[in-house]
């Protein structure tokens, strides 16, 4: 690509991201919504979390994990364990990620 084409499509992506992003902010009052679509909207932060961690957490190459000798399984399942103990996030990433160092660094999982 030459340097104009780049900052072509650089100017093009900022523009865009401002505009889409700043479209709930430039009305002066709250749009309307309807009750059913506020009340679903309130999952989506957790539906898009969950559509990124659980592929990564039981797939590997594109295929399910066939051995329960992966990291990441018990990685999850001590996190899991954490938050339901002590619902804290913070102590859930790190007990998750102590499990998966420990288990990649001492038996190479």
């Amino acid at each position: 690509m030459s340097p104009w084409e780049i900052l072509l499509a650089t100017v093009g992506m900022t523009i865009i991201t401002v505009v889409t992003r700043a479209f709930f902010l430039l009305p002066d009052r709250e749009l309307p919504l309807p009750g059913w679509l506020r009340q679903g909207l309130r999952y989506a932060p957790l539906a898009a979390l969950l559509a990124v961690v659980v592929p990564q957490t039981v797939m590997s190459d594109g295929a399910l994990i066939t051995t329960w000798r992966d990291a990441r399984l018990f990685a999850a399942a001590a996190g899991a364990a954490y938050y339901f103990w002590r619902r804290g996030i913070l102590g859930t990433i790190l007990s998750g990620t102590a499990v998966m160092m420990l288990l990649r660094l001492t038996l190479g999982w």
